[in-house]
């Protein structure tokens, strides 16, 4: 599934949630990401925060401290959108079952 931009917004978990609520510092952005967890556009999300080097708040279900060690890992991505959306059609889950 593909959308745009300004698409996977409108359909985020996260969309009436007030911005102090996820843009926290330190153990109060756990509790931020439990919002992120059943959301049906967290891969986009995510992918805008990583190929759009946003610092703050947490995104996708990650901190700012796990996607600054994921770029550092992943130096070489240039198009997060693309290489997480591709992991997703190729994910299987247990079952059996293709995610995505």
């Amino acid at each position: 599934m593909r959308s745009d931009q300004g698409d996977w917004r409108v359909r985020a978990a996260c969309r009436d949630e007030s911005p102090d609520r996820l843009f926290v510092r330190g153990a109060e952005q756990r509790k931020a990401r439990m919002v992120c967890f059943g959301c049906q556009v967290r891969t986009e999300c995510l992918a805008e925060a990583l190929d759009k080097g946003i610092e703050f708040g947490v995104w996708g279900g990650m901190t700012e401290r796990e996607r600054r060690a994921l770029l550092r890992r992943r130096p070489g991505v240039r198009n997060w959108r693309a290489l997480l959306e591709a992991a997703r059609r190729e994910s299987v889950r247990p079952d059996g079952y293709r995610v995505g």
